[in-house]
């Protein structure tokens, strides 16, 4: 409709009788199509709410009216006098199903993103969708039909969010020695918390997610199947299956000596060595990463 035809409002100023008056306001032609918007939907009471549920049981005929509202629930009477007239179009996301929304958005603007890149960009731009579809938009436009992939979305998209530890710990079961290290720095430049209070967290995070491992690579050797596990450990399908692989390129033994080398970094970062934080981290990296010679 055009603009001549819209009336744009907000439930900040405007009651529920404001708004079924709008709605039964005749256009300049009589038949004339009209659209009545309502912003902040939530901010009205049980009286307006009301007003507009007795107007949605005989609505002007020619006039769309949209509600627009965060965080109403799906149990609310505003909602449920929608539902009865029109149409509820609920546009949340759980967080688990994020990664496959962005894939989706991808594919919807001719792009093409792998599993890895899709939750990358979760990691890195958070979890506000109208954030994450502008940068969905920018790389799409940047690759030009080319696969868009995890590095990309690292070099490519603007951290709004804290950066996650997801491409160090990728890095890590890759056993990637020198992807670690780059990640690690990368972390730690784009945080907005000290460096000291950043590097806590990666070793928090590590010691979480070899301890996650160790427990997949348990799994597995009594045969239990990734897909299977992942209910049990609280994991998505996704990561449990990326943990599983994981698992694979690292003996017990290894996993063991993992855990007991990150204590000793927890350590030597609360004081107990001499040296810089930052190098006492690189060590342990290298050390929980490398092959046996």
């Amino acid at each position: 409709m055009g603009a001549d035809a819209t009336e744009h409002l907000s439930a900040r100023e405007t009651t529920g009788a404001d708004a079924v008056a709008a709605c039964n306001a005749l256009g300049l032609f009589l038949g004339e199509g009209r659209l009545v918007i309502v912003d902040e939907a939530e901010r009205w009471k049980a009286a307006d709410v009301k007003e507009v549920a007795a107007y949605l049981l005989a609505p002007a005929p020619a006039t769309v009216l949209a509600l627009v509202g965060t965080e109403i629930k799906a149990d609310s009477a505003l909602t449920k006098a929608v539902a009865k007239a029109g149409q509820v179009l609920a546009y949340d996301v759980p967080k688990r199903k994020l990664p496959e929304w962005v894939a989706e958005q991808f594919a919807r603007l001719g792009g093409k993103a792998d599993a890895d890149a899709c939750r990358a960009l979760v990691d890195i731009v958070g979890d506000d969708l109208d954030e994450l579809a502008s940068e969905i938009d920018k790389l799409t436009t940047w690759a030009g039909g080319e696969q868009i992939t995890l590095r990309h979305v690292e070099q490519q998209a603007a951290g709004r969010a804290e950066t996650s530890i997801f491409s160090l710990t990728d890095a890590w079961g890759r056993r990637d020695v020198g992807a670690v290290l780059r990640s690690a720095e990368e972390i730690m430049e784009r945080s907005a918390r000290p460096r000291s209070g950043e590097l806590m967290r990666i070793i928090g995070s590590l010691v979480n997610h070899v301890g996650r491992v160790r427990r997949c690579q348990k799994l597995a050797e009594e045969g239990v199947r990734a897909k299977d596990a992942a209910p049990r450990l609280k994991m998505h399908p996704f990561a449990a299956e990326k943990a599983f692989a994981q698992a694979a390129n690292f003996s017990a033994e290894e996993l063991g000596d993992a855990l007991v080398r990150l204590a000793q970094l927890d350590a030597a970062a609360k004081g107990g060595s001499r040296l810089p934080a930052d190098l006492e981290l690189e060590r342990a990296l290298v050390d929980v990463t490398r092959r046996a010679a």
